[in-house]
Parts: structure tokens; sequence; C-alpha cells
């Protein structure tokens, strides 16, 4: 076991060294799925030469500011980027590599969803310069398809996927399991259908009730029951077991991947590296002057652009995070890494000895619990049994 106390107090980490990632958002919709809480909005028209201009303002006030770093990812995401003209996309992407230095890898992710309006657009998208979509599959079914709000029909889904996979390079599309009346038999026999149409990613997330959503209210009024407990921690299982097979491993909580084919976008994340987000309701955590800062711009894509056709930039809130909260957001990202944490970072990244970052006695007897282990590199990392509950370990660990 690790002595968490041997960790030595660090000024924090300037991660100039490390490549920046990038995410812009699109934050317009055809409709509103009915479990989503992202920063998405339906509008009867939308000026979309209006929003990628301020687009490429917004990201040349933020270059400006972080200074010419390494950039490793580009994301757009939504919203749904695919409904961007390509043209915007392609200019953003030669933008951000005229005002960064840009990895000879960099990769460039775009999130679409498999309607045959936006699957036509996908050559458009990879000339524009994405090297790897993702795609919002969601179900393979028509009746959990019915039930998820979504636009597309399951076959339009296979056709999109077999046309992305010859298209980019790299590819993900996202699952939602744990569906009403959805026992693990039927799960299993989706997902290996689904791997079999899948390329190195797959992201396939628990279905939860998110506030605010039309599931929520529904599901307040009892018009449906989602699988919990031991019902909801097996069909987890399961999910691991199937990827398995098909040698996508759990790098993440609700992520799987072939070796070397991880998001390096989203551990950029979870690694708690810096980031930049532009658009709508957009949030980034950039280290300037030995501080950490975390901004957020303006929800309404309205106003955000008003403000950014005024000011330049849509940022409504920044400030510095104390060492506190560097530690906790470190440790709340990092813990749904498989990889788990590195002491030394979590310190370096946040200025506090690791023991102060977390409650060593709560850890050690997290530990024999079996939800927290120590990896033979001294890293500290979730079990899979922790991550099942890392919603009810992580108030406790941290300080």
């Amino acid at each position: 076991m690790q002595d968490a106390s041997l960790i030595a107090s660090a000024p924090p980490v300037h991660p100039v060294e490390e490549p920046l990632a990038l995410y812009i958002h699109w934050p317009f919709c055809a409709a509103k799925c009915p479990y989503c809480d992202f920063n998405s909005h339906v509008r009867p028209a939308v000026d979309a030469a209006r929003h990628g201009r301020a687009l490429l303002a917004e990201l040349e006030h933020e270059a400006e500011r972080a200074g010419r770093r390494r950039l490793g990812s580009i994301f757009f995401g939504g919203g749904t980027p695919s409904l961007m003209p390509p043209e915007a996309v392609s200019a953003l992407i030669g933008r951000a590599r005229a005002l960064f230095e840009a990895e000879p890898d960099l990769e460039v992710t775009l999130e679409a969803n498999p309607t045959s309006v936006e699957a036509g657009r996908l050559r458009e998208f990879r000339a524009a310069g994405v090297n790897r979509l993702s795609l919002g599959v969601q179900a393979l079914d028509a009746a959990s398809l019915g039930f998820l709000g979504r636009n597309h029909s399951a076959g339009e889904a296979v056709a999109a996927l077999e046309h992305a996979r010859a298209t980019f390079p790299r590819l993900s599309f996202d699952l939602i399991y744990a569906r009403p009346g959805q026992g693990e038999a039927a799960w299993r026999a989706e997902l290996c259908r689904a791997l079999a149409l899948a390329a190195d990613h797959l992201s396939l997330y628990q279905l939860t009730v998110e506030p605010g959503t039309r599931f929520a209210t529904e599901h307040a009024r009892g018009a449906f029951h989602l699988p919990e407990g031991d019902e909801a921690a097996a069909l987890y299982a399961a999910t691991a077991e199937e990827a398995g097979r098909f040698g996508l491993m759990p790098y993440e909580v609700s992520n799987y991947a072939k070796r070397g084919a991880e998001s390096r976008h989203n551990l950029a994340y979870w690694r708690y590296g810096d980031y930049l987000g532009i658009g709508a309701g957009a949030h980034q955590r950039l280290s300037r002057g030995g501080e950490i800062l975390a901004a957020r711009r303006h929800r309404g894509p309205e106003a955000w652009l008003e403000r950014v056709e005024r000011d330049g930039h849509g940022r409504v809130e920044e400030e510095a995070l104390s060492a506190v909260d560097r530690g906790r957001e470190a440790m709340l990202m990092g813990l749904r890494l498989s990889e788990g944490v590195d002491p030394a970072r979590i310190a370096a990244r946040s200025g506090l000895p690791f023991e102060r970052v977390v409650d060593p006695s709560m850890l050690e007897a997290l530990r024999e619990e079996g939800y927290l282990a120590w990896l033979p590199d001294g890293r500290l990392a979730a079990t899979m049994e922790g991550r099942l509950r890392l919603d009810a370990l992580l108030p406790v660990l941290l300080r």
C-alpha cells in the first residue's frame, strides 16, 4: 500500500508541455431528446453562417489568451454538430491549426446522428478535416428508438455505421442501455450486434433520469421504471464482458476501446489537462499565471452570439479555482478511468499534498472494502465495484 503522506506539496502544474484540447459547441438540434440535459436547442431557423463567424471570433480570442500551445485534439459536440455547414467545420479546423501547434496526429472528432440526411454529408466532413466520427445510435430496435425520441430508424443506423467505417479512419458510436424492461439477455444480444458493427471504440451509457428533462417529469409520475441495484450492476458487468470478447476494454466508466483507440480528447478531461471550450454554454479549464481558470459561456445561443459580436467572447463567468477545488475536480474526473490517478500529479495539479485532497483513513477503508485499489505503478484506481458506486464513494473520500 502506498503511503499518501509521502506525497509532498507542490505548486500547481502548468501543463504547457501537454497538448491542449479544443471543444467547439454547436447548440442546435432538429429535436430535443427526452433524456438529454445537454445545452441543446431547437430553432425553426438558424443563421449558420453568422454562428460560424462567431465561433471563429471566439476561437481567435481564446487562442490569444492561451498562447501558442500544442494542440492535441478538436471535438465538435452539441447539440448536433453534423447540422453545421461542412465549410464552417473546415474553417474552424484550419484556423485552429494556424493558431496552435497542431500535433502531427491531431484528433478531430465530430458528433453526428445517423439520419439519412446527416449520413449523406459524412464525406464532406471527412474532406473538411474530421478524422474521427462519433455516431449517436443509442439503440438498435424501433421500440427503443421511439422511446428515446430518436429521429432515425435501426436500418438508418446500420447504414450510417457502414458508411462511416468506409469514410473515417476512426469511428465510435453511442448506445444507451438499462432501458425500461431491458433484461440482461436482451442487452447482451443487442450489444453483440452492435459490436459486430463497431470499429475500435464504443460509448455505452446506462440510462439515467436527469433533472429538467422530459424523462424526469415522466419518471416522477411513474410512467416508466429503470433497472436498479443488482439488476443494473448485472447489466454493467455484462457490458464489460461482451465488449471484452471483441477486444474493447473499459478504459473509463462508460467508454470501451481497443488499445490505442481511446478518445484522446476525452482523456484530456479525465486526466485533468487544459482545454478550451468555445460556443454557447461551453466550459473550459486553462492554466495561466500559476492558476487554473475555470470559465463558462452563456448557454443561450442568441445571447452568446450577441456577446461574441460585441465583446469577442461569450464568457459570463471566469474564476481562479482554489487548491481544494482543483484537487476535487482532478479526483472526480480521474477515478472514472481504469488507469486511475497518479497521486503525484494530483498533488502537483492542485498544489496540495495528496492527503489534503483525500481522507487517508477513508481511502484505506474503501480499499479494504474492495472499492479502491493501489495499482503496481503507484496509481490509485476504482475497482469495477467501485466504479459502479463512484457517486456514493467520492463524497466520503474527498476532503
